[in-house]
């Protein structure tokens, strides 16, 4: 079993073709993926114990966060606040080191994060699904 990291996890949207994916530089963090259905309560007065079926998934918000740049119309915070400013859904992949990947769709909010004294100046996108994610496994 190969242990890795995650470091060289690399984010990616849609570029000007389906086929075609840009990087996100300077990815800091990446949320969690995956959830649990919620539980619908199907019980009835008869029954001795409360019984529940699935729901659908809640994932939750999808929070990346990356090192701030603004040197280029192509930098991390001008491409993902210009697509939150339009409102625009657009196809993003994430992908770990391994091969395996998150493809979605989804409508990203930008804010920045808090500032300190010797602290990197950073920013975060919220990420508003609007498909559910496809998981690709390496070869």
């Amino acid at each position: 079993m190969t242990r890795l990291s995650a470091n060289n996890t690399k984010m990616y949207y849609q570029g000007e073709t389906p086929e075609t994916f840009v990087e996100l530089e300077y990815l800091m963090e990446v949320p969690e993926f995956g959830g649990t259905p919620e539980k619908i309560d199907v019980t009835v007065l008869s029954d001795k114990v409360k019984k529940y079926v699935s729901g659908i998934q809640d994932l939750g918000d999808l929070v990346f966060k990356f090192l701030y740049d603004n040197s280029s119309a192509t930098s991390n915070y001008r491409v993902l606040k210009g697509l939150a400013d339009e409102g625009t859904c657009t196809t993003f992949k994430l992908e770990y080191p391994d091969g395996t990947s998150h493809q979605f769709d989804a409508v990203p909010a930008v804010k920045m994060d808090a500032g300190a004294v010797n602290g990197a100046l950073t920013f975060s996108v919220t990420m508003v699904l609007q498909s559910d994610i496809t998981v690709t496994d390496p070869v």
